[in-house]
């Protein structure tokens, strides 16, 4: 459980996973050692579901970038 995320997880598995892990979190009943292990997991979750969003992020600010010609803002004519 402490192994490094594989970098090609996708941010829907991720999520999931995440969402797994919080789940057996939330419902109690493992040990300490347990629990730690879990908490590592969904941190290291969060970290590529973050990596994700950011590089989402990115390119729609890139995407909406290319679509605002100069001086668009101006609406003098």
């Amino acid at each position: 459980m402490t192994s490094k995320v594989d970098e090609t997880l996708g941010y829907e598995q991720a999520r999931d996973e995440l969402i797994e892990v919080v789940r057996r979190l939330e419902a109690g009943g493992t040990t300490l050692e347990e629990s730690l292990a879990l908490w590592e997991r969904g941190e290291e979750l969060a970290k590529v579901c973050r990596h994700w969003l950011e590089g989402a992020r990115a390119r729609l600010d890139a995407a909406l970038a290319e679509e605002e010609p100069d001086g668009a803002d101006d609406d003098s004519e």
